[in-house]
């Protein structure tokens, strides 16, 4: 439950990591069902929460994609049956848009401004000239950089998601293993990390066949030096392309210790005028408030959908 865009009154979040674990990844019909089980009892417990009952409501925000299909269908079936319900409008938003407006819900947004994307299933890099106005300037080619690290973790036997556990890992190791650093000197701001994960992969299982017993810290130091180098080499370049005020940084992956380290000591000596602003490790994964903080913005520009807006898990930025 969000005030003014910015103001989290209620966010009510209910994992599903525990039931994932065992499979190591997002099965979609079990998320599918989860959704369906907790839906009705989020929505009423956020209310409970921000002491507001449904007569307060200026509107409902529904995340419409990208993502799994089943997920994004129950959402928004439960949002347009409470949106009609209650006479409410319903606001459409991008689930990337809301990574970059839960920056908004810790401080103000200076436009233009540079948005990294990096999560299980998104690297992209955003440049923004104002509310609501996205353009794609580098985007990955294959893998994000999210599933990098979780394809990297279950060869490595770490618990699922294996992002945190890995840059743990990393902290404790050295980057001695001189994985690949790909499409880092081409003259685009396009990622690839398909050639990292295999690389890792091949040398785990060669070194299997040998009976060679590798230093796991170091194979986690190594792989995160290889992605953390290549997202904060582009997106430098880019904020030194681009006239920006901000960088901000969102996403899972935005949590990542070693990223935030890297970026913070990179801009300080190459843009220190730049603001970095990345949203606290609550606000990193997914959660309603920071689709109620984008759908602020939609509401402000009367992007209201009607009883008929799908799912589409394949959604893309529209420039506007």
């Amino acid at each position: 439950m969000i005030q003014n865009g910015e103001t989290v009154l209620s966010n009510i979040i209910a994992s599903q990591i525990n039931s994932h674990r065992r499979f190591g990844g997002v099965v979609p019909e079990v998320a599918s069902r989860h959704h369906v089980e907790q839906i009705t009892l989020c929505l009423n417990e956020a209310l409970t929460e921000a002491g507001v009952t449904p007569d307060q409501l200026q509107a409902v925000a529904v995340t419409y994609g990208p993502g799994l299909v089943g997920a994004l269908l129950i959402g928004l079936s439960a949002a347009k049956a409470f949106a009609w319900a209650h006479g409410l409008p319903l606001i459409p938003v991008n689930h990337m848009a809301g990574h970059i407006y839960a920056t908004r819900l810790v401080q103000p947004l200076k436009f233009p401004l540079l948005a990294l994307l990096v999560s299980g299933g998104h690297t992209e890099l955003v440049y923004m000239v104002e509310d609501g106005s996205y353009e794609i300037i580098g985007e990955t080619r294959d893998d994000a950089a999210g599933e990098a690290y979780d394809k990297v973790g279950r060869v490595l036997g770490l618990s699922y998601p294996s992002g945190k556990e890995l840059d743990q890992l990393a902290h404790q190791g050295e980057d001695t293993y001189d994985f690949p650093r790909a499409m880092l000197k081409e003259d685009n701001f396009d990622f690839s990390f398909s050639g990292l994960k295999s690389a890792f992969i091949n040398l785990v299982h060669n070194a299997e066949q040998r009976g060679e017993v590798l230093d796991t810290a170091n194979l986690a130091a190594s792989f995160q030096a290889s992605v953390v180098e290549v997202l904060v080499t582009k997106t430098i370049r880019a904020c030194k392309t681009y006239p920006v005020k901000q960088l901000v940084i969102a996403g899972g992956v935005a949590a990542n210790q070693g990223l935030r380290e890297v970026m913070k000591l990179a801009l300080a000596e190459e843009l220190p005028e730049l603001e970095l602003v990345i949203p606290p490790l609550k606000l990193c994964g997914d959660n309603a408030a920071m689709i109620g903080a984008a759908a602020h913005v939609e509401l402000q520009k009367q992007h209201v959908a009607a009883m008929d807006l799908n799912a589409n898990p394949s959604l893309a930025f529209q420039h506007i």
